[in-house]
């Protein structure tokens, strides 16, 4: 992946969204194969993360986390950037990549300006990932072959 070679500030935009509240749009052409920005938040624990954003079953999920691995989570809730901006999509035009324990969001194709980056946020459960799991995780992000959850799809 190419590394920015000017600041995200100037490539990247949150405005609103259509698919979910806030979004991180492209100023600027932006080619496949560019590492755009870091997502950057407080580093916790995984059980801290449970303490501090309890789930609702009544309330469809929502927070900025971000799991590195089984032990260090990113809440980009507290210390973040734009990126705990950028939205879910069935068919996302960027990636999260982990590198070195930092999580780096890359395009995966070329993004128009204007165009809203997105990424699949390929959440996972413990548990199985039945309809009423997957209705508690809505995805509203409009693709043509949007799977109705930003679950990951179970192997």
């Amino acid at each position: 992946m190419q590394k920015p070679n000017i600041s995200a500030g100037k490539v990247l935009a949150m405005r609103s969204s259509r698919i979910h509240g806030k979004g991180v749009f492209a100023r600027v052409p932006i080619p496949s194969g560019v590492r755009l920005i870091e997502y950057r938040g407080k580093r916790i624990t995984n059980a801290v993360a449970d303490a501090l954003y309890p789930e609702d079953r009544a309330v469809p999920y929502h927070t900025f986390l971000f799991a590195i691995d089984g032990d260090v989570v990113i809440d980009a809730g507290r210390g973040g950037n734009m990126s705990r901006w950028i939205n879910h999509s069935c068919d996302p035009n960027c990636d999260a990549v982990v590198d070195d324990g930092r999580v780096w969001i890359e395009s995966v194709r070329d993004i128009a300006p204007g165009e809203e980056l997105t990424y699949d946020y390929n959440f996972v459960l413990d548990e199985r990932h039945t309809p009423a799991a997957k209705r508690r995780y809505p995805c509203i992000c409009g693709a043509a072959k949007c799977r109705g959850t930003i679950l990951a799809k179970k192997r």
